[in-house]
C-alpha cells in the first residue's frame, strides 16, 4: 500500500497541512502512522478528501459531513438529507433570482433616485426586516 505523508497531501490537495490536522481531528481522514514527525495516509485518503470537498461545496456543515462516514469509515450518505440539501440550493436560488431580477429593475429604473423607486423602496423593508429577524435568533 503505498503512503503519502501529510506535506506532500497538501501540496497535492491544495489543503493547508493545519486543515489536514483539523480534518483528522473531526475524524474526517485518519493517519496510519508517522514518518518522523509527519502523519502518513493512504491512498483512500483522496476519495475521502474529495467527499468532503464535494459536501462543502454543496453547503454542508463540516458536522453533516462527519454524518456521511460509517463508524467502520465507509461513506454512507443519508439520501434524504441529500434532499433536504437540494430543496435548500432550490431556495436560496429562487431568493437569488428575486435579487437579482429586483436589482435589474432598479438599474433600469426610470425614475430619477432609486429611492423614489418603490420596488427597492420594498426591496429595502424586505432586506431590514430579515436582518432583524436574523438578529433576534
Amino acid at each position: 500500500m503505498k503512503t503519502i505523508d501529510i506535506v506532500e497531501l497538501s501540496h497535492r490537495t491544495g489543503l493547508p497541512a493545519s486543515t489536514l490536522r483539523y480534518y483528522e481531528e473531526r475524524s474526517l481522514i485518519s493517519s496510519i502512522g508517522r514518518k518522523g514527525l509527519r502523519r502518513l495516509f493512504d491512498a483512500t485518503v483522496f476519495q475521502r478528501l474529495a467527499l468532503v470537498a464535494l459536501g462543502r461545496s454543496a453547503g454542508f456543515s463540516l458536522s453533516e459531513i462527519e454524518a456521511f462516514f460509517s463508524s467502520d469509515g465507509s461513506a454512507s450518505i443519508d439520501r434524504k438529507l441529500l434532499h433536504e440539501k437540494a430543496a435548500e440550493i432550490d431556495h436560496q436560488i429562487q431568493m437569488l433570482q428575486q435579487v437579482r431580477d429586483g436589482l435589474l429593475h432598479v438599474a433600469e429604473c426610470p425614475e430619477p433616485s432609486h429611492l423614489e423607486c418603490s420596488r427597492f423602496q420594498k426591496m429595502m423593508h424586505i432586506a431590514a426586516k430579515k436582518q432583524a429577524r436574523a438578529a433576534k435568533r
